[in-house]
């Protein structure tokens, strides 16, 4: 199955289940949710006009007395002062972010001003307008600041704060409880037996779930036992909005896990054209989804990266949910093709994308060394200096 119709299908799944309810958090809490109403500005920002920098203001129409033979100045204007109307034939000292006082018009710079005692002489002209910020400049009020769906970064917190909210409606996280299965499943810090391995996949999901602001419930490993795992799916489906599994869903008779999955609900397995990451399940258990990812570690993280989190921003209502890509020249080259598209783990380096590491599917170190994914079409190869589709992981991690 192309992982576009993979996609395809897990988010029309997900929109076919209601938004998490609103809240209202503090704005200062609100990075990274996903705003759940739109916000509309009550205000002109800034409120007035006022100065773009550190000088004089003045009425463009005294500019030749001002020139001449200097103006006085008849007032101080610091940012947070009310200024009063500028007398007719006087400047004003005012500083950035200082109201504009009525009467003024401009406002020339101090480095273009000779100040004597209490007189200015500007040393070039002004026009109307010139150094002045206009009142409604950034947000006109009544506009649509924000629209509703939109993942809030910390550039649209200053924004919302700009408008003087001090507080948010955003979508309430995803419960999401992570759970591993297989019997080589060791946890961190317990002595390893042969044929055994510390279990990293669970940790891999806890941080990237972590990252997107939802609420995890660590299930730990499945017991290899067909009435334990129905007695835990039953468990987590009453908490979660979400369960997802590392380990992989098969048809054999010692996957406890998928005759849970085929008794307790619905199971669909697929066969993904993507490398690493063939296996996947979309299922239900007590009309609770289920994602089953597969279980090597590389693996885990691009079916995560690629499917999982679209899913879950779809379910929290977000606009978008398509990772950033871009197209970047080849530092090295590719010369096996594939018959699946091939996710490698790379990273730029002088503004060329390189190979992070050894791109096996059971190796996460190069994970480690790695700042995106480079995508290699199915039965493409490239060379050195080739255009080659980039995925950094800082618009996919978080």
């Amino acid at each position: 199955m192309p992982v576009a119709t993979a996609l395809e299908r897990l988010l029309a799944s997900a929109a076919e289940h209601p938004p998490t309810a609103v809240a209202k958090v503090p704005l200062a809490d609100a990075l990274g949710c996903v705003l759940a109403e739109p916000v509309v500005a009550a205000a002109d920002v800034p409120p007035w006009d006022n100065s773009a920098m550190d000088g004089y203001a003045l009425a463009s129409s005294d500019l030749a007395a001002a020139m001449a033979s200097g103006l006085p100045v008849s007032q101080r204007i610091m940012a947070g002062m009310a200024p009063r109307r500028l007398q007719a034939g006087t400047c004003a000292r005012i500083f950035t972010g200082a109201p504009l006082p009525a009467g003024a018009d401009a406002v020339q710079m101090q480095e273009n001003v000779a100040q004597q005692g209490e007189v200015a002489q500007l040393q070039a002209p002004v026009v109307p307008g010139q150094n002045v910020r206009r009142r409604g400049q950034d947000i006109v009020a009544g506009a649509q600041v924000i629209a509703a769906g939109v993942r809030l970064r910390p550039q649209e917190l200053g924004v919302i704060a700009s408008v003087g909210l001090a507080e948010v409606s955003v979508r309430q996280p995803l419960r999401v409880a992570v759970v591993s299965t297989g019997n080589e499943l060791v946890e961190p810090g317990e002595a390893l037996a042969p044929g055994q391995i510390y279990n990293s996949n669970r940790f891999t999901l806890i941080g990237l779930l972590k990252g997107l602001g939802q609420t995890v419930l660590d299930a730990g490993i499945l017991p290899d036992d067909l009435a334990a795992t129905h007695a835990r799916l039953r468990e987590l489906s009453a908490q979660a909005d979400v369960i997802i599994t590392s380990g992989g869903v098969s048809v054999g008779e010692a996957d406890c896990l998928g005759q849970a999955l085929r008794e307790g609900g619905a199971v669909d397995l697929w066969k993904l054209a993507i490398k690493p990451g063939k296996p996947f399940t979309l299922a239900a258990y007590a009309d609770t989804p289920v994602l089953g990812l597969p279980g090597n570690p590389a693996a885990t993280l691009v079916t995560f990266l690629l499917l999982v989190r679209p899913y879950l921003l779809t379910r929290l209502g977000a606009l978008e949910t398509a990772p950033a890509q871009f197209e970047l020249p080849a530092g090295c080259a590719w010369n096996r093709a594939g018959s699946r598209d091939e996710y490698l783990r790379a990273r730029v380096e002088q503004g060329a994308v390189q190979l992070a590491g050894n791109q096996s599917s059971g190796v996460l170190s190069s994970a480690s060394q790695a700042t995106g994914l480079l995508c290699v079409p199915a039965g493409q190869t490239f060379a050195a200096g080739d255009l080659v589709r980039y995925l950094p992981f800082s618009g996919l991690l978080g």
